[in-house]
């Protein structure tokens, strides 16, 4: 079947004609080539994500194993999306907490600075998006200046615009869309806000996943770590709690292995060793791995975006078509950017991304190609199609600032770290 380029009209047509959903589905091997092991992520108990699936052509289950989970996925997607947005090449509503004036070397005194710099901290990076506590224990300048001339700060959730977010639900989900639409293709639930259980929950309409086909997990990888400097277990060491190890008397107690202080040749994995690190796994053989990608178009028509009290049917078909777009162009970017999930598992795919629109059941979908750069211009028509119908939004990054509160959590945690092992 041959593949078209995907227009805004065939966007807003799909929108309109109650298509069902695009999806992409592609096979990847491991960059080495195939049968080259790859390195899943290991989840609670240190253990990979294992389990049988129902494959098309085959008669029995495979036994498959997860690659990148479908948050993961949405991380990745956002990630693209913030780096477009850094480099200028699209924009999108934004809000961002600002740590920068704490960094370390900031003038302020050294119980305020923070250890390591934390820059600055947007909803496309936060984990829940919008609701996030971040943003929740941030603040926003807001009202008058004051005899100094500064504007008073507010807690976020209690301005002007972090209190849209008490009001919004899929009936009214034009304050989402305005100040952080990725939560409206991405998912979110306010389960942290003031309406606590009942806070609003969006569900996901973006879903990716990657999954390794006809795995082997292989046995704990066993070997040496060398030390050039070929030193001695026999030889002891004291390490006390500040990390400024000393040789020890032969006799001293409380003694340890140089390897305690990372010197010397050390077998792997050591008993105590823990075993979440990477290099206690063999890792895993696939057949190869899938990318999974589905949009559902179900689910963003269940959107309606009112302005000023009244509801528009353009308007909410506007509003679809702006979000359909931005989902194809964060998954679209952060395919170009690369399947490198994480070391030792480097992907590769066998075809360029090809969407398929289900649109008729019981016909085969339309495909449809799309590159980085036509997926920018794609969502800019869309854009520029939701202002022409007044569906417009925040294009001015709202800037916060974090609660001291937040900061001492922040700075302390930083000195935990520090009193850490290595």
């Amino acid at each position: 079947m041959s593949t078209q380029r995907l227009s805004i009209e065939v966007l807003t047509r799909a929108i309109k004609d109650d298509a069902a959903a695009f999806r992409c589905r592609r096979k990847l091997q491991p960059a080495g080539g195939p049968g080259d092991k790859v390195f899943p992520p290991t989840f609670a108990g240190a253990v990979y994500a294992v389990e049988e699936r129902r494959m098309p052509g085959r008669a029995e289950p495979v036994t498959c194993v997860v690659l990148d989970t479908v948050q993961s996925q949405a991380n990745r997607m956002e990630l693209a999306l913030q780096e477009a947005l850094d480099a200028g090449r699209i924009k999108v509503p934004l809000v961002k907490v600002d740590f920068g004036p704490l960094s370390p070397t900031s003038s302020k005194p050294a119980e305020e600075r923070l250890i390591d710099d934390v820059g600055t901290i947007t909803s496309l990076q936060a984990p829940h998006r919008l609701a996030d506590a971040i943003l929740r224990d941030s603040e926003i300048e807001e009202g008058e200046p004051g005899p100094d001339g500064k504007q008073p700060r507010v807690a976020f959730r209690k301005s002007a615009k972090g209190g849209l977010l008490n009001t919004v639900s899929q009936q009214n989900a034009t304050a989402l869309y305005q100040l952080c639409p990725t939560a409206l293709i991405f998912g979110m639930w306010d389960s942290t806000g003031p309406k606590g259980g009942l806070g609003a929950k969006f569900e996901r309409a973006l879903v990716s996943e990657v999954v390794g086909i006809g795995a082997t997990v292989g046995d704990l990888v066993r070997g040496v770590r060398r030390d050039p400097l070929e030193i001695r277990a026999a030889v002891k060491v004291l390490k006390p709690a500040d990390k400024n190890w000393s040789i020890a008397d032969p006799t001293a107690k409380g003694a340890v292995s140089p390897s305690k202080v990372n010197h010397s040749s050390v077998p792997f994995p050591e008993q105590r060793e823990r075993k979440t690190d990477e290099n206690n796994f063999a890792g895993t053989t696939i057949e190869y791995a899938e990318q999974l990608t589905t949009l559902s178009l179900i689910v963003l028509r269940r959107l309606r975006f009112p302005m000023n009290g009244n509801t528009s049917p353009e308007v909410d078909i506007a509003g679809r078509t702006v979000l359909t777009a931005l989902g194809l162009c964060a998954s679209t970017l952060a395919a170009e950017n690369g399947i490198g999930l994480r070391s030792r598992c480097l992907l590769w795919p066998d075809g360029p991304m090809i969407w398929e629109l289900l649109e008729k059941p019981g016909s085969d979908p339309a495909q449809f190609s799309l590159t980085g750069e036509q997926a920018i211009a794609l969502f800019k028509q869309a854009v520029t199609g939701a202002k022409s119908a007044g569906l417009n939004w925040e294009e001015i990054p709202i800037r916060l600032v974090p609660q001291q509160k937040l900061v001492d959590l922040v700075r302390l945690s930083q000195l935990e770290a520090t009193r850490e092992g290595s």
